[in-house]
């Protein structure tokens, strides 16, 4: 068995600390991720992989390590800042909603944070093809996870 998969995922530590809200998706989509992933480095035999992500010089950095494996790959964030942004906004507009609107008003803005969030996570997708093969819920909560980095 091939086990491509991602065994342990570690964002960079010197991230400064996240409300509530923001702490609570990042441990979600960590332990969501771990728990349920595909994921393929190109040139990788087998798994399981260790990531650790960071952002250095308005990179994303992916730190991929596997048996026999070792690769780093450092993507441009110049086309998911936009994505980003808005998924920030919303999202922020969505813990706001939660506090006291309406339900309708609750489902809307889920709805479109949810849009963004899969737009992200194919972007995601695309940018990382070639290097490492995702599926769309690997991709989406690796998108969270990218989010969280974004919001030093």
């Amino acid at each position: 068995m091939s086990d491509h998969r991602l065994s342990s995922v570690e964002l960079d530590s010197s991230l400064p600390a996240p409300n509530v809200e923001i702490e609570s998706d990042r441990q979600r989509a960590m332990a969501d991720l771990i728990g349920s992933n595909t994921f393929e480095p190109e040139g990788a035999e087998r798994g399981p992989y260790a990531l650790k992500m960071s952002s250095q010089d308005g990179r994303l950095v992916l730190d991929i390590t596997g048996p026999d494996f070792a690769r780093t790959h450092g993507l441009s964030m110049s086309s998911l800042n936009k994505v980003i942004r808005d998924y920030i906004e919303i999202c922020d507009s969505y813990y706001e909603a939660l506090r006291g609107t309406s339900a309708s008003k609750i489902e809307a803005v889920d709805m479109g944070r949810r849009g963004l969030h899969n737009d992200g996570a194919d972007l995601l997708r695309s940018r990382l093809n070639g290097k490492v093969t995702l599926d769309h819920e690997t991709a989406r909560r690796l998108f969270t996870l990218v989010t969280a980095l974004y919001r030093r």
